[in-house]
């Protein structure tokens, strides 16, 4: 007897159908499994005869064939467990349900148990868009699945609860749908006002949240550019319920999900300077994303960015600049999405004391420019602010004078990242980071003053067309803070200061 059913499979974020075939023939006992199958799927012949037995169910001594179609693309979970041990049931005659439409994912235990697996939500949401509307998962896949409106979940714990219903002796209700919690507020145990000083650069990171833009700081250390980079998830705004969406079916891809149904708030990713390019970018033998894919619709940190391999930061360039990553591998191709902000830190040399105000700088020239040279001209053009981060003096210790919180900070990018969405919502662009060059002519208008100071910035300070097109995206934001439609002199001037550090460090020639 034959038999089919329907599963899912995963290729990087990629879901697709696939349709488990199972043929009971007979000849001599085999079990033979085709379709590209993995070394984990190999392993299912083995779980899903234990199961069976386990649950008093006799495996049938005949030939068995087990076909994964499409057999072109390569199978590598042991999420198929589930449905070939039910297409076999079906094709032994242990089920007489018709299966048409039921979909089936699920790792089998030895017991019967039906274990969690990674993937789930993209799985179903492609089975969505197919037409597919039942899926029986795994129970402790249930509350991550149940976000999804419009289809019928089924959640499991063992195989014997699944084959009684099958066999119409008992019923299942499918799980109830849950809604998303948008508008959830940051955890605030790290707060812009526990930093004394800086207020600069605290306007500064104010201005990148609001618009969406990649920010590096450059001083000794010791000066708080780590402490002000962790505390830029406070003042980021809620994700959309669609951004929500997107890093959720990403984490739960990568089985990041820690038990959580979905990603509450934006992501913070803090990889250590000695990652590899594959690790930072995705890929590898079984494509994974990496971590600019993991950091969608939030926040990269990237501490010490000088001791970074250059080939690690030279990935960086495409998903800086594209919002998305393509990994090409003999398996096939793959795109994540990577719309990020960009936070770096690093010192200014070796020793760390170039520009300090009491410490001597012990680095030769040739050192300083080596050191400085690991960040190379491309990667610094997609950066749009850069800071001159100093170490804050004894008596602003001392006083411990407290500037804006992170609420009052989170308000004004809430509202300004608000003017821009509304202005960007027909083009599907969320902030003004992600404008494209034709857009920019359009939004970003300036009045004489701020177009004379952008002229002469421009000539006196050698920008490249994308920088200068930065620089006008700065403008916009900082003119949105300040509710205005237009770009004036004032804002024009107040984001040049950020573009300083393309002189005083990394202009070669001059150290």
């Amino acid at each position: 007897m034959t038999s089919s059913v329907l599963s899912m499979g995963l290729f990087g974020l990629n879901a697709y159908c696939v349709t488990v075939e199972a043929d009971v023939s007979s000849g001599l006992p085999a079990f033979d499994l085709v379709g590209l199958p993995g070394t984990a799927v190999k392993e299912s012949k083995d779980r899903v005869r234990a199961a069976l037995q386990n649950c008093g169910i006799d495996f049938p001594h005949s030939h068995i064939t087990i076909n994964l179609a499409p057999a072109d693309i390569q199978k590598e979970s042991p999420i198929y467990d589930l449905p070939i041990l039910i297409a076999l049931a079906a094709a032994s005659g242990e089920i007489k349900k018709d299966l048409k439409g039921y979909v089936f994912l699920g790792e089998l235990s030895l017991f019967g148990e039906i274990r969690a697996i990674d993937g789930i939500l993209p799985m179903l949401m492609q089975g969505k868009n197919s037409g597919l509307t039942d899926f029986f998962i795994p129970v402790s896949n249930a509350a991550e699945a149940s976000i999804l409106e419009g289809i019928n979940v089924y959640p499991i714990s063992h195989l014997s609860q699944l084959l009684s219903f099958l066999r119409g002796e008992s019923e299942l209700k499918p799980a109830e749908p849950m809604h998303l919690c948008l508008n959830n507020e940051p955890d605030n145990c790290n707060d812009f006002s526990e930093v004394v000083g800086q207020e600069q650069v605290k306007r500064a990171f104010e201005i990148a949240a609001a618009g969406g833009h990649n920010l590096l700081m450059v001083g000794p250390p010791g000066s708080g550019k780590s402490m002000l980079a962790k505390r830029m998830p406070t003042i980021l705004p809620p994700m959309t319920k669609e951004e929500m969406l997107e890093v959720t079916k990403i984490y739960s891809s990568e089985g990041l999900l820690d038990g959580e149904p979905y990603v509450t708030t934006r992501p913070f990713r803090s990889p250590h300077h000695t990652i590899s390019p594959v690790a930072l970018a995705g890929g590898g033998k079984k494509i994974r994303a990496g971590e600019v894919t993991l950091a969608h619709n939030g926040v990269l940190f990237l501490d010490e960015l000088a001791e970074f391999a250059k080939n690690a930061l030279d990935v960086l360039r495409q998903p800086l600049e594209d919002g998305k990553i393509t990994i090409n591998r003999a398996s096939g191709v793959v795109s994540f999405p990577s719309k990020l902000m960009l936070i770096c830190a690093m010192n200014p040399c070796k020793c760390g004391n170039l520009g300090h105000p009491y410490k001597k700088c012990t680095c030769s020239a040739s050192e300083v420019k080596s050191y400085l040279s690991r960040i190379s001209g491309p990667l610094l053009d997609r950066i749009d602010l850069q800071v001159d981060v100093m170490p804050v003096s004894f008596d602003a210790l001392e006083k411990g004078r407290a500037g804006s919180t992170s609420a009052e900070m989170r308000k004004r990018v809430i509202k300004a990242r608000g003017i821009a969405q509304k202005r960007l919502a027909k083009h599907g662009l969320t902030c003004n980071a992600q404008m494209p060059h034709a857009l920019i002519k359009e939004y970003c208008k300036t009045d004489k003053a701020a177009t004379d100071l952008l002229k002469s910035a421009f000539n006196a300070m050698g920008l490249t067309a994308r920088s200068f097109d930065k620089l006008l995206k700065l403008a916009r934001t900082a003119a949105d803070l300040r509710d205005s439609d237009i770009i004036e002199a004032a804002d024009v001037a107040e984001v040049l200061q950020y573009r300083m550090l393309d002189k005083k460090y990394f202009e070669r020639k001059n150290i």
